[in-house]
């Protein structure tokens, strides 16, 4: 995997001070997309062990609230098993920190199904679902330019949620903040 840059104190992508990783690549193209260079999955930089490092490390100071997944599109089936990689990681390391990803799949229609067809392998579907156990908010839906609303937090179109995985997957529905 590839990825565009890393913000370690970004206050635009979660609440508080977060470290943010941006991932390259996303079949998405969405119209008005403030980050269309990371499309391409050769983008920016190889993610490496010492990118992981680095990113645990700006975690952290106490100070640092999360980390937040951005892109490109980190639910990517290209992306999605460093991105698993790295999140079971920071939950290891940092059990109090909260971890956002943003995506342009739909969380009913696109994620939990792939989840359903989870098989016992390290396969596509197995990653979906074990990033969902491991996410606590995911900001889903992808970037629509006439549904802009710059007054919106942590999102940019009004069709995009932020949705509760913890609570949604206890609950069995959706649960949005």
């Amino acid at each position: 995997m590839n990825y565009a840059t890393i913000k370690k104190t970004d206050v635009a992508n979660g609440p508080g001070i977060r470290v943010s990783l941006f991932v390259s690549g996303c079949t998405h193209r969405c119209k008005g997309c403030f980050n269309s260079e990371a499309w391409d999955f050769g983008y920016g930089q190889r993610y490496t062990k010492e990118t992981e490092r680095e990113i645990l490390e700006a975690l952290a100071p106490e100070y640092i609230r999360g980390l937040s997944l951005l892109g490109g599109e980190p639910m990517e089936p290209e992306n999605r098993g460093t991105v698993l990689s790295l999140v079971k990681k920071v939950r290891q390391t940092y059990p109090g920190k909260d971890i956002w990803c943003y995506t342009g799949y739909d969380y009913e229609k696109d994620l939990l199904q792939w989840a359903e067809r989870e098989t016992p392998d390290e396969s596509h579907e197995a990653q979906t679902a074990r990033l969902l156990s491991l996410i606590d908010v995911l900001v889903d839906g992808e970037f629509v330019e006439e549904k802009k609303n710059l007054r919106l937090a942590f999102r940019g179109s009004e069709n995009q949620r932020l949705i509760d995985v913890k609570e949604s997957l206890r609950q069995g529905r959706t649960v949005c903040l």
